[in-house]
């Protein structure tokens, strides 16, 4: 079987060195050259053709945002970003993500990192993750002919308990940066319903997220805090490391977030069952769950849990997902009543929305 041939850029020679080594010792990997800075890596991708990118984030003359746009455009590569946790890192990473790389990893230890090999799992994972990935999902040129697919579920409205606006939930990790930036940028205007997402992500990096989002949306998108009031015409992001649900005050039966660091739920927090499941849990009818591109099946129980109450439900098309691992998993219950592809999600929300006002 081929090896996975890998480049890594990084300015830091010691880096470099570290990450080679780590890529060197994997049988599935071939560590085919390295780049000290962006400059040298559009060399370097033109003339060595790797598979997978390895990209650091913050580099003098072009940092990683600039080298993943050129490359994008002269020789579209899977790309795994390297991340500092520092804000203008965390910003940098989210705008890369939304600019076509498949995922990221963060450094442990700063810009040189001397415990990198903390990540080496995640990082080994990642590249061959990006390897197998839609590289044609994150095009913004790729349109598809694939049309929604309704499926043999009951869309019958259920009668049941109605909060007193429609909540929209979304569950998404890899590639989910850049779904949930074209679902977003469609909102030119505010919607009388509240969104909960929950994207995988470390925390440090769902809050310049939220930025991300808040800023080209019509939709005002933050971070959860628990014991915030849930209200229409806002978007609530699961934070990093913690896990996101509602519940319903005793008094004025309103939603609330209810965030804390509990236990990992289907090897997640965020978790996308944690937030679907506690909103079943309260028995309304009037929420739309849409499950789009991750790894994994989180996700999966809470669907069947949302669709026992009436909800509508959304998966994500295979052909414009980065992984389909969770649409997939959620489409396997039977509980799914359509298949949608990215670029018309946000007009099946709206529908959505209209069915179950």
């Amino acid at each position: 079987m081929a090896k996975i041939r890998v480049l890594v850029v990084d300015d830091s020679a010691f880096m470099r060195k570290v990450i080679s080594d780590i890529i060197s010792k994997d049988n599935e990997l071939e560590l085919i050259g390295t780049a000290r800075n962006g400059k040298d890596a559009l060399t370097k991708v033109i003339k060595l053709n790797p598979d997978v990118i390895t990209l650091d984030v913050e580099m003098p003359e072009m940092n990683g945002l600039e080298a993943l746009e050129k490359i994008m455009e002269i020789k579209p590569t899977p790309t795994v970003m390297l991340s500092s946790l520092t804000q203008k890192g965390a910003e940098i990473t989210i705008k890369a993500l939304a600019k076509g790389a498949i995922d990221f990893v963060q450094k442990p230890g700063g810009t040189i990192s001397l415990n990198i090999f903390e990540v080496e799992k995640e990082l080994i994972t990642k590249i061959k993750l990006a390897y197998h990935a839609n590289l044609k999902g994150v095009s913004e040129d790729y349109i598809l002919e694939t049309k929604d697919r309704t499926l043999p579920v009951s869309t019958k409205k259920i009668e049941g308990r109605r909060l007193s606006f429609p909540l929209v939930l979304i569950g998404t990790s890899t590639g989910g940066p850049k779904a949930l930036h074209k679902i977003f940028e469609n909102f030119k205007q505010p919607l009388k319903a509240a969104f909960l997402i929950v994207q995988h992500m470390p925390a440090g990096f769902t809050n310049s997220l939220a930025q991300r989002l808040d800023s080209i949306s019509a939709i005002n998108v933050i971070e959860g805090k628990n014991g915030e009031k849930v209200q229409p015409g806002f978007a609530y992001i699961a934070p990093g490391n913690y896990q996101m649900e509602v519940k319903l005050d005793e008094y004025s039966s309103e939603p609330y977030l209810n965030v804390h660091q509990g236990p990992l739920v289907t090897g997640h927090r965020p978790s996308v069952d944690a937030l679907f499941n506690s909103v079943a849990k309260l028995g309304v009818c009037n929420v739309i769950a849409v499950i789009m591109t991750g790894m994994g099946h989180d996700g999966r129980d809470g669907i069947k849990s949302l669709k026992a109450n009436g909800s509508l439900t959304i998966a994500e098309a295979e052909e414009t997902c980065i992984v389909y691992g969770m649409p997939k998993a959620a489409v396997e219950t039977g509980c799914v009543d359509k298949i949608v592809p990215l670029h018309h999600i946000h007009d099946e929300i709206v529908r959505s929305l209209n069915f179950i006002s």
